[in-house]
Order: C-alpha cells, then structure tokens, then sequence
C-alpha cells in the first residue's frame, strides 16, 4: 500500500531507526493478534484483561527508556512510538502500560538510589509485580502540588494519611507509589506495597471511558511503610513534576496513536459502506473530512518525533511536552469524532472499535494535566508570567526559553 493509502502519507517512516520500527512492529503486532480480537468485551463488561500481562511481559518492553534492570532502555521515539501503538489498539491497555512503565517504573529510576531500583525494578521489568502512581487526590488534581497526603516519621517507619483518586493500577497493583507531604512541608515518594494494614483501594465504577482498565480510589489511615520506602532522590515536588514531565510527551503520542486508529477504521469503512450507489469515500464531503484528518495526523506525527528527537537529546523543556500533550489531544478529539461520523449508526456499535476510540480519547484529553493547564504552562513559557498564580517569573522570558518552568 503506497504512502497515499496510509497514515504516513509524508512518509516519515524514513527518519525512524530500524530499532524503533522493529519495536514499534512488534507491539502492533501483539496488538493485532491478541488485544483487538478480545478488547470490546473487556471494555464493555468493564473488565481488565488480566489474562494478557503474561503476554505482555514476553515483549520486554516494560519500563520503556528505563536502561538496565531488565528494561530495555529504549530512545524516546522508540517509547513514544509504542505507546501509539497501544493506544491504536486500546487506550485502556495503553493506560495499564503507561502507568506501570512510564510512572511508576521511571519515578523509581529517576528517584531511587541504586538498593532501591535493584529492590524493585526487575520484577517489574519482568511484569511480576505490577506499579501503580498515587498522586492526584480526590480535592487536589490541575493543583496537585498542594497535596494534602501526609508523611510522619516514627523511628524506622513512615506513617501515611490521606486520599487519593484517579488512581490507574490501584485495585491490582503490587507496588504504589504514593506521593506525600512530609513533616518539613516538601513532597516525597514512599513505595507502598500491596496488603499494608491500613490501606483501602476500591475500584472506581460507572466510567464512560477506558473501561478495560481499573482506577482506584485510595484511602491512608495510619499505613506503615519501612523508611528504606522513602524515594531517596525525591526532595520536592520539582523532583515529582521531573516524572511527570518526562512521561507526557508519550500523552501526546497516545493520542496520535487513537487518532491513527480512527482514520483508518474511519477510510476502510468508506471504502466498504455503498450508499446511493457508489462508496462513500466517492463523495466530496467524505473526502473532504478524511484530507483534513490526515493533514492533522500527519502534522501530530512530526511533532511527536521532534519533541521525542528533542528529549532523547536531554533538550526537552516541560512547556514543550505541554504543548505537545495540548496540541494532540485536540486534535486526535476532532479527528475522532469525525471519524465516528462518518460511520454513521455503526459508529455507536462497539464491534466497529470507533465507538470504543471515541469514548476513551475523553480520558486521553483530560488526564496528566488539562488542555486549560497545558496551555497555561506555555503561555507561562512564553510570557515569563504564571496566570495561575499571577505572578511574574523571577527570570526575563528570553532567559526563561531554555528551562523548564516552574511546577504548577
């Protein structure tokens, strides 16, 4: 099939590394073979496909641009390119995945010293034990810096109180990260193990989106984690939003990846659907609609590469990962949307996969930070002036290009 046919109509396949294209294949098709066959009935029973971890683990790709501990250390385009990948298929998985490889797994590489990602990281690396990321709370999400989640210490234990909400992995999580604030007021990082006395995690019901994975809601009264559970390099909450940062840029190529998926099921299907005597992707308004959608997923394909390109190179800002995440997001929502319509009534049935797409890019767009707060983070960027708080960057904005700003 020529480029015209496809997604990649500039072909951009050519300034990928044969080690990205062979992960990236890899992944779609595992994909392919095990997850779209099986993903419409997980997703409206609101089940998650434990069954399909064992599987995913033999594709070694947890852990994604972690290096060593049986992680793979992948380039950022390489990673980026993989969670396309799942998202194409399912952004429930995709969300299982990110989760478990990009929050938990990266926090603890980033934050740990060297006993504690030895302690942890191979068995997750190996998917035996599974990660999970506690920082938003049920009164704190866009200003999840003002956390109210407490840390005390009491000889050679911590003591955590508090809640926490939106927590993907929480039911079924070996190992939770749950950021809180300690004693001297700064926010630190205590990896809390599954069963702890005092712990409470209960499954979120009645999601319109992402069905096919769990979140939790989580409650801390008095739980006790040994003190060697105290991420040892995570002094603040700058040290959290380093995480964060880090982990966005695959937000942005998530939603690439459910715009991908949308356009294609959306072309095939136009291409099969006769009405009034010819295909559907004969008439001009069809057509129309498909040239604009691939004109977005080809201009959110090089932006992803390029901010991938950029932090591989230590050069990616967190205004850039921003806007990235803000940009794709709403585009892949339009491209969705469009792609729903054009199927007709057989966009609202699930066996078609669109209706699925189209329910979960809401999620996709909302978390690891809105498209209200993305785009605060670059005009602060650009301005030198935090329209959050009101107040003027401490730095003049031509300084201001080259770092990353404040955490919100």
């Amino acid at each position: 099939m020529s480029n015209a046919a496809t997604a990649d109509f500039y072909a951009l396949e050519d300034l990928l590394e044969p080690a990205e294209i062979e992960v990236r294949d890899r992944v779609r098709d595992f994909c392919e073979r095990e997850v779209t066959p099986i993903i419409n009935d997980y997703w409206e029973r609101a089940e998650f496909p434990a069954e399909l971890i064992p599987k995913m683990a033999e594709l070694g790709i947890a852990g994604g641009t972690v290096e060593g501990y049986g992680s793979p250390g992948m380039s950022a385009v390489a990673a980026g390119l993989v969670a396309a990948e799942w998202a194409r298929a399912d952004g429930s998985l995709g969300t299982f995945y990110g989760v478990h490889s990009f929050l938990a797994m990266q926090s603890i590489a980033l934050l740990g010293d060297e006993e504690q990602r030895q302690r942890w990281l191979p068995e997750m690396a190996r998917m035996e034990k599974i990660g999970a990321f506690g920082l938003t709370e049920p009164e704190h999400g866009s200003d999840a810096v003002a956390l109210s989640t407490s840390a005390r210490r009491d000889g050679d234990e911590y003591v955590l109180n508090g809640a926490k909400k939106w927590i993907g992995n929480g039911t079924i999580a070996d190992l939770v990260l749950i950021w809180a604030r300690g004693e001297d007021g700064n926010v630190g990082g205590y990896v809390v193990p599954k069963g702890s006395i005092g712990w409470t995690a209960t499954r979120m019901t009645g999601k319109t989106a992402l069905r096919a994975v769990w979140q939790a809601e989580i409650t801390l009264e008095d739980v006790r984690v040994p003190a060697e559970n105290k991420l040892a390099n995570c002094h603040s909450f700058k040290d959290v939003s380093v995480v964060l940062d880090r982990t966005r840029y695959t937000v942005a190529w998530r939603a690439l990846g459910i715009a991908e998926a949308a356009y294609d099921l959306a072309l095939q299907h136009t291409l099969q659907r006769e009405q009034f005597g010819q295909p559907i992707a004969g008439y001009q308004l069809v057509q129309e609609k498909l040239a604009r959608m691939l004109a977005e997923i080809t201009s959110m394909r090089l932006l992803s590469w390029r901010l991938s390109k950029l932090a591989d190179e230590g050069r990616m800002t967190a205004a850039m990962a921003s806007m990235a995440k803000m940009n794709n997001c709403k585009k892949a929502r339009a491209i969705v949307a469009d792609a729903r319509d054009l199927f007709g009534g057989d966009g609202i049935l699930l066996e078609h996969h669109i209706a699925r797409h189209h329910a979960d890019i809401e999620a996709i767009y909302t978390f690891e930070g809105t498209d209200h707060v993305q785009a605060l983070i670059v005009g602060r960027e650009i301005t030198g002036i935090s329209a959050i708080t009101g107040r003027r960057s401490a730095r003049p904005v031509e300084k201001a290009a080259g770092e990353p700003p404040q955490s919100i």
